[in-house]
């Protein structure tokens, strides 16, 4: 077994999404370990915010089967690929790391470098792994997020049952 974090975003109907996700994740790999979910803004386009967490699984799936899985749950729940890199979607599911690995194969990078760059990747991966490695940097995600400047990432802890969502 190895433990792979994934990454969580919707901004379409992004409750809704975010709780379909947490559901077939669950059917699809078992248990799961969920951070708090944050609001922020869109990234490299104008857009409604989006919902971001991180789960934790335990798999047996090799890296490619991971991300194969999770790009079928993206497709089930409407996701719709275009040509822009940024653009509104119903459901992201990125694999962030596939146990201590580094791993270069194709289009599947792993650790992922948003992990690094984005506020709404690091913080929940901190909040649920925290002492583990990066397996790359050799820094812990708590101490990555501790240095992190999120002065112009601004995050908002939101409850999924909140009727405002």
């Amino acid at each position: 077994m190895v433990r792979v974090y994934v990454s969580i975003g919707s901004n379409i109907e992004p409750a809704r999404h975010v709780r379909q996700a947490l559901a077939d994740l669950r059917r699809e790999f078992g248990p799961l370990i969920v951070s708090p979910v944050y609001a922020s803004a869109a990234v490299g386009f104008d857009g409604d915010d989006f919902l971001n967490l991180v789960v934790g699984m335990d798999t047996v799936d090799t890296p490619e089967g991971v991300a194969e899985r999770l790009h079928r749950i993206e497709d089930a729940n409407g996701r719709v690929r275009g040509p822009e890199r940024y653009a509104a979607r119903t459901l992201d599911l990125d694999a962030l790391t596939y146990g201590a690995e580094s791993i270069r194969s194709g289009r599947l990078v792993l650790p992922r470098r948003e992990i690094t760059r984005y506020a709404f990747v690091l913080r929940p991966l901190a909040d649920i792994a925290g002492e583990e490695l990066h397996p790359e940097l050799g820094t812990t995600y708590a101490r990555l997020w501790q240095e992190f400047d999120a002065s112009d990432q601004p995050l908002h802890a939101v409850s999924l049952d909140d009727p405002e969502l």
